[in-house]
């Protein structure tokens, strides 16, 4: 009798076990992710970064990480790159230099298969967006790090099976709001060029990046757009707690560029497939319905200090709302966990009029 249970419990752990495996298999839907941006998917490269002033390194970010401690991400708990890793049954993509730092430190062989993240926090399209920060890794370096991270693996595996690695890979870009805040921080940016021409400038300019991150083997693209700028606190503040509208109208025209430039670039390359976020449309549904999903607050900042707790930055000093979950935005700039969290809902299946022309679960079935 013993030795029967002993085999029934054997039995139901083995198909326990064999179960288990394959739902993980089914859920993990991508090989790798490697991402490439700004502070809204930084998981803490900007730590790394010695002179560096953009890090959230201090309490009260992190506060609702499993850790609870600060990470380098810019906001009270998990990213967009870490909820999208979630869903794909994948660990969050390391940051690279934290990699650099461990070969570096072990002179050990670091595997650059299970995905990367470059982005940093104030990272533009353009190399001088984060002027103001003293130092991030802008876009053009992001890809030069990947394009050294490619020639790593050509090294280690061979050439067809890493062709078909990265072709199933996601890639992840997430990049433009910091060179929208720069052309309102700079008049000699205004005075050269309306803003029809920097955002068709900030189009052209990620094209030829995309091109260089489709030439070292990236196939399929989730690219997110840029939100309503003039929706965030810190502009708020300055416009008597309502959006901005310059700052929005530059966006709006940005997006318009990069759908533009996107669908023109897929008739030139038949074999790259995108899904394109609306972060504008999609913040901007949050802002104006904000009960339908759960949020109170809607303008201001959940951590910092003075008016919409916008007019001094989330500090140690700062205050901190008590309920994260009803407010959109953690600080003066950046979204919370419980709004990023819907963003990535969105990305996964829609509806269309926020993901187009397909919805990541579409993408990964390509």
């Amino acid at each position: 009798m013993g030795n029967r249970t002993v085999i029934t419990n054997s039995l139901l752990f083995l198909c326990f076990f064999i179960f288990f495996s394959l739902e993980h298999l089914e859920a993990q839907k991508a090989p790798a992710v490697y991402v490439f941006g700004d502070s809204l998917v930084d998981v803490g490269n900007n730590n790394y970064l010695p002179l560096s002033i953009e890090k959230a390194i201090l309490p009260h970010y992190g506060i609702d990480f499993p850790t609870k401690k600060p990470t380098g991400r810019f906001t009270n708990g998990k990213n967009a790159a870490d909820l999208i890793a979630e869903k794909l049954g994948l660990p969050t993509s390391p940051p690279y230099l934290s990699l650099l730092s461990k070969v570096h430190n072990s002179n050990k062989n670091i595997s650059f298969l299970n995905g990367v993240n470059f982005a940093s926090g104030g990272a533009g399209i353009f190399n001088a967006s984060d002027k103001g920060f003293m130092q991030s890794i802008p876009l053009q370096k992001q890809v030069d790090y990947y394009s050294q991270v490619h020639e790593t693996l050509r090294q280690q595996i061979e050439a067809s099976s890493l062709e078909k690695h990265l072709s199933k890979s996601i890639f992840i870009v997430v990049i433009g709001g910091n060179d929208v805040f720069g052309y309102f921080d700079s008049k000699d940016l205004q005075t050269k060029n309306t803003p029809q021409q920097y955002a068709d400038s900030m189009a052209s300019t990620l094209k030829l990046q995309l091109q260089r991150l489709y030439n070292n083997g990236a196939k399929k693209f989730e690219i997110a757009g840029v939100g309503p700028i003039g929706c965030c606190p810190a502009y708020r503040l300055k416009n008597k707690t309502e959006c901005a509208s310059a700052a929005n109208d530059l966006s709006a025209k940005y997006n318009e560029a990069l759908q533009y430039m996107l669908k023109e670039w897929k008739l030139e390359k038949k074999d790259i497939n995108y899904s394109y976020f609306d972060t504008y449309a999609a913040l901007q549904d949050l802002i104006h319905n904000p009960t339908s999903y759960g949020f109170v607050n809607v303008k201001g900042a959940c951590c910092g200090l003075g008016e919409l707790n916008a007019q001094i930055p989330c500090l140690p000093v700062s205050s901190i709302c008590s309920n994260r979950q009803d407010h959109v935005f953690w600080d003066a700039f950046h979204p919370t966990e419980a709004a990023s969290r819907i963003f990535v809902d969105e990305i996964f299946k829609g509806p269309s009029k926020f993901i187009s022309p397909i919805n990541m679960e579409q993408l990964l079935a390509i």
